[in-house]
């Protein structure tokens, strides 16, 4: 029977006897003392897969009322902590033990650390006074996470223990947010200090404010640029969402008049049909713009590291990480700070000085707007199409009609979630998910756990390449236990097919499957056996109904669509990724 999330956490698996009040207690352990940090942060669940290294933070959550979601792999536990960081805007949790469970937990800690999501993984070690010795489990954790994290360290001692936690947290948000990793021996951890011995610091005391706007004579700058261009776009990206500045960016390009575009997490910070959200005409946009305000995302491999940018357009940056301004491309003007405040500062700057040239852009708005609708039209018949196999435009056509207002997408896989990208179009802020720049497949069940446990009043649709789905969907059964129901597609081609491709273009169509050809799984059926719903479509009009008859069921689900495996996607058939 599946149980609920407090259900499992109160009970642990077997009874629980009172906690002793703060009046009584004498010693607290650091296990406890984990605890009472991570509540002091605002942390009400943790992510995690038992070890005996960590068993004590079991208890301290259970006394503080953290949830405790097990999974059945680390990388699980790390990538929701990740997604339940994009999702809620205070740092994830994941918890794992000694060696093989925390270097399982790389993988979620490092496509954290690319895409800017703050996190803390505390893994467990072996004892200090057990230190070189060989005790089980024993790796040079922080030795291996520090390339990968904003911050890794052993605590020294147990009256340390939530003052470090805390530290953590802190350096989660130094700059840009990204993850941090903390290892606690286990003699450390199951030890007990004094109470007044321990360090424990008070929630809300131990950061500073990120808010920031940089140097006001950049603003004014930035707002004098954009009121005098003829062709101005922006181009919103993840930071905006992760410092939730969306209402700040939509009133920015409202109020100055600006085309804006959105990528990651920033889409749907403009819903679609909002006369200044555009999508699929950016590189013509950009191509003829002449100025161009690029917010919250780097010049890396999915801007062509910059080189998109025309050299004669005046290029301003906005990011929250100084070493990001200015990387790969020379830019006009840079700004380093908080983009939601930023946005916000430079529309007060311009309000009083907005002329002819901000309120006269009907010509560049029909102008964008006429190649968006051709490009639209170019697309139209494949995304309409009746083919058999399916063509994964039409699937994808479907999940973007099927999607309501409080439908959060989560995308996982290589070229069935690339089509999805020029289509699905999320229709409020903060309703996409994707793995980020490090391309990491098999975030989307991790992600789904997070999304649906930290907004369980939202709906939840999750397309997984087969592939992608592969490499995490045991835990779907996570997902029946907890009862976290969600609707999953699995657009199944039986391969690898972005690498797919481009082993047949480079190697030719003999040696084009080596590698990356799966079976032909019904994922449907594992749905059921695991206790979720599932179904099996073929042809494209079933795809609708069986989508909301997912809904419906209440379950997890899977529809399992079969798609044309000889469709690729533009990017995939251009290898933009690797240009």
């Amino acid at each position: 029977m599946a149980q609920t999330v407090s259900e499992t956490s109160a009970a642990a698996n077997g009874s629980v006897s009172a906690p002793k009040s703060d009046a009584e207690a004498t010693t607290i352990s650091g296990g406890h003392l984990v605890a009472k940090a991570l509540k002091a942060e605002g942390i009400d669940v943790i992510f995690t897969l038992c070890g005996g290294h960590i068993i004590d933070i079991y208890d301290g959550c259970v006394d503080e009322g953290i949830a405790v979601v097990d999974v059945r792999h680390e990388q699980v536990a790390a990538h929701a902590a990740d997604g339940y960081a994009r999702m809620t805007g205070k740092p994830g949790c994941a918890v794992v033990t000694a060696g093989p469970g925390t270097t399982d937990a790389v993988t979620g800690v490092a496509n954290a650390f690319r895409a800017e999501s703050p996190m803390l993984l505390i893994g467990g070690q072996g004892a200090l006074n057990q230190h070189k010795m060989g005790s089980l489990q024993d790796l040079p954790h922080v030795d291996m996470m520090t390339p990968i994290t904003k911050f890794a360290a052993t605590v020294p001692h147990t009256s340390r223990v939530a003052d470090m936690v805390s530290m953590a947290f802190r350096e989660c948000f130094n700059g840009a947010p990204g993850p941090s990793f903390l290892e606690i021996p286990r003699d450390i951890l199951d030890s007990s200090v004094p109470v007044e011995q321990a360090v424990i610091p008070e929630g809300g005391r131990y950061r500073a404010s990120t808010k920031s706007i940089g140097d006001p004579a950049n603003i004014e700058a930035l707002a004098d640029l954009l009121v005098r261009a003829e062709k101005p776009a922006v181009l919103l990206g993840t930071q905006v969402w992760t410092s939730r500045g969306t209402d700040a960016a939509i009133d920015f390009a409202r109020t100055l008049n600006i085309p804006a575009y959105m990528n990651g997490s920033a889409r749907g910070t403009l819903p679609p049909g909002d006369p200044h959200h555009f999508h699929l005409s950016r590189r013509y946009a950009f191509n003829n713009a002449d100025v161009i305000l690029i917010v919250g995302t780097p010049f890396d491999f999915r801007m062509g590291y910059g080189r998109r940018l025309p050299k004669n357009a005046t290029v301003v940056q906005i990011d929250m990480d100084y070493r990001t301004v200015g990387r790969n491309r020379d830019i006009d003007l840079g700004l380093v700070g908080d983009p939601g405040a930023i946005l916000a500062a430079v529309t007060q700057a311009a309000s009083g000085r907005l002329h002819n040239k901000a309120n006269d852009r009907k010509a560049w708005f029909s102008e964008l707007r006429a190649e968006e609708d051709a490009s639209y039209q170019k697309r139209l018949p494949r995304q309409l199409s009746d083919a058999n196999p399916i063509h994964p435009l039409r699937l994808a056509h479907e999940i973007n009609e099927f999607l309501t207002e409080d439908s959060i997408y989560i995308g996982d896989g290589g070229d069935i979630v690339t089509f999805s990208g020029g289509v699905v179009q999320p229709k409020s802020p903060g309703h996409w998910m994707d793995p980020g720049p490090l391309g990491t497949i098999g975030v989307g069940i991790p992600f789904v756990m997070a999304a649906k446990y930290a907004r369980p009043d939202k709906e939840v649709v999750a397309l997984f390449g087969d592939g992608a789905f592969s490499l995490t969907g045991w835990d779907f059964e996570t997902l029946v236990r907890f009862n976290l129901p969600f609707v999953g597609v699995v657009g199944n081609n039986s391969s690898m097919n972005q690498i797919r491709y481009g082993q047949e273009q480079k190697y030719g169509a003999a040696r084009g499957r080596v590698g990356n050809t799966l079976g032909d799984v019904r994922y449907d059926e594992f749905a059921r056996m695991l206790g979720g719903y599932g179904e099996e479509v073929r042809d494209p009009k079933d795809i609708g109904p069986a989508m909301q008859r997912a809904r419906e069921s209440g379950l997890p689900s899977l529809i399992n669509v079969w798609v044309d495996p000889d469709a690729y996607a533009p990017g995939t058939l251009n290898q933009t990724m690797y240009k």
